[in-house]
């Protein structure tokens, strides 16, 4: 199969999903400074979670253009990151509502860990078939980090929940830096 229907098809769903958590801002009621106040933890929710959608999105796009063809796998491979991503706006909504508690910050780190871990799926589905993104990928270690990371971040969210916030925030940060494993093998 070619690779363009996937790529369409996921591009479509990473925009709906940046849609859901742009139309899930409340307009504030006030024309002032103090009305934007309790609005921060929201703002900030939706600011971290844009940066990763487009961090995916962007990591997406790079695994996609290496190879030239796709198998079931990384068709299933694919539908089960875009699952993980999908749920991202519920998570982030309920994290900000509810200003960073413990619990919501924690399950928005298990979103982020097990989006990690579908990414790590879907790269290897891919990689099977194809040596040049095999070697881009090489042993991943900042994948893999990410991931312990995101464990690191759930355990901190329980016990000091701005911890965990400020864990998810380094791993942004960390990718945030554009990928040049794949730059320099295009």
């Amino acid at each position: 199969m070619g690779k363009g229907r996937l790529e369409a098809f996921s591009d479509g769903v990473i925009a709906i999903i940046i849609t859901i958590m742009v139309l899930e801002l409340k307009v504030p009621h006030g024309a002032d400074w103090a009305a934007l106040q309790p609005l921060w933890p929201v703002f900030l929710s939706y600011v971290l979670s844009f940066v990763y959608v487009g961090i995916y999105w962007n990591n997406h796009h790079h695994l996609i253009h290496t190879v030239s063809k796709i198998t079931g796998g990384a068709l299933w491979g694919n539908l089960h990151l875009l699952f993980w991503l999908s749920l991202v706006p519920f998570v982030t909504g309920w994290m900000g509502e509810n200003h960073f508690a413990a619990l919501p910050l924690a399950c928005y780190g298990f979103i982020l860990f097990m989006s990690s871990v579908s990414y790590y799926v879907l790269a290897k589905c891919l990689a099977a078939n194809n040596e040049a993104l095999r070697l881009a990928l090489g042993q991943d270690r900042k994948g893999k980090l990410s991931t312990l990371l995101y464990l690191i971040g759930i355990g901190l969210s329980l016990w000091e929940p701005m911890a965990g916030f400020a864990v998810y925030v380094v791993v942004a940060m960390v990718w945030f830096i554009p990928d040049r494993r794949f730059e320099v093998r295009q």
